[in-house]
């Protein structure tokens, strides 16, 4: 089967980055990419069954890349994305020299491994509710070299002792935020990565209300809330924040939607 062959049969399939895909495909399971050579793998004909059955892409390869760094990726975290790279630029920017933070739902352990790998002075607690994901977190750490600052911790967020009486500079996360009954609208590929991960729900606040009222006293003096929201939800982390005399800084994406929310105790 060859390149042009490939990018045929995912173009039937509804996949819109034929060459990119196809490409990466290839390097990944069968080393160089040739227009000319006809593979004969079936490590390569399974991949791209599984890609026409919209299985992510991240998912077959195993990997993907954020920020600078590459991450370990399956079925048990979500896949890293772009947008979520201004979470990491507003965390970098933030923290103050020496400091420490904490990463709740921290999934992959992309958000957590990216600050630490572009601040060197920062340590980070990441905490998650699954032990699969963690051990995936942890992993990631060691791959990217930061596990001496990086201490992986199993717990809900929904437990106002997670954090017992540790203090961070800023407690940052990317938690479900997506409303449960839209859930069933998403694209296929999202829809196959982990429920668990996305739902956020009736109303996709429900992590963030948690989160602020069981940690903010884990907050030191001067730090932050440093969410991932959805485009529509700057008017909703500002009732929340109101609600707990936080004041609430929205910051846009390079899309122009809202996407980081910095929440600060007013003085």
């Amino acid at each position: 089967m060859t390149a042009e062959k490939i990018r045929a049969i995912l173009r039937e399939h509804g996949i819109e980055n034929d060459y990119v895909e196809t490409k990466l495909l290839i390097e990944e399971l069968c080393g160089k990419y040739s227009e000319d050579k006809d593979y004969d793998s079936p490590r390569l004909f399974e991949a791209v069954e599984k890609r026409c059955a919209r299985h992510p892409l991240q998912y077959i390869i195993g990997k993907w890349w954020f920020c600078r760094c590459e991450f370990e990726v399956n079925e048990n975290c979500l896949v890293p994305r772009p947008d979520t790279e201004l979470t990491v630029e507003t965390a970098v920017k933030l923290l103050p020299q020496n400091s420490n933070f904490a990463d709740l739902c921290t999934g992959s352990g992309c958000i957590a491994i990216s600050i630490l790998d572009l601040r060197s002075d920062t340590r980070a607690d990441a905490y998650e509710l699954y032990p699969k994901t963690l051990e995936l977190a942890k992993k990631n750490a060691e791959k990217n070299k930061v596990s001496e600052r990086f201490s992986g911790i199993l717990g809900d967020v929904f437990s106002p002792e997670l954090l017992g009486d540790k203090k961070y500079a800023a407690i940052i996360s990317n938690p479900p935020y997506i409303r449960t009954d839209v859930i069933e609208t998403l694209e296929a590929e999202v829809k196959q990565e982990p429920r668990a991960a996305l739902d956020g729900g009736e109303d996709g606040l429900v992590f963030y209300r948690a989160i602020v009222d069981n940690f903010a006293k884990n907050l030191k003096d001067g730090g932050a809330f440093v969410f991932e929201i959805g485009y529509d939800q700057a008017d909703d982390l500002k009732k929340i924040a109101e609600a707990s005399d936080f004041s609430c800084e929205i910051k846009k994406d390079l899309g122009g939607c809202n996407r980081v929310a910095i929440l600060r105790r007013n003085n």
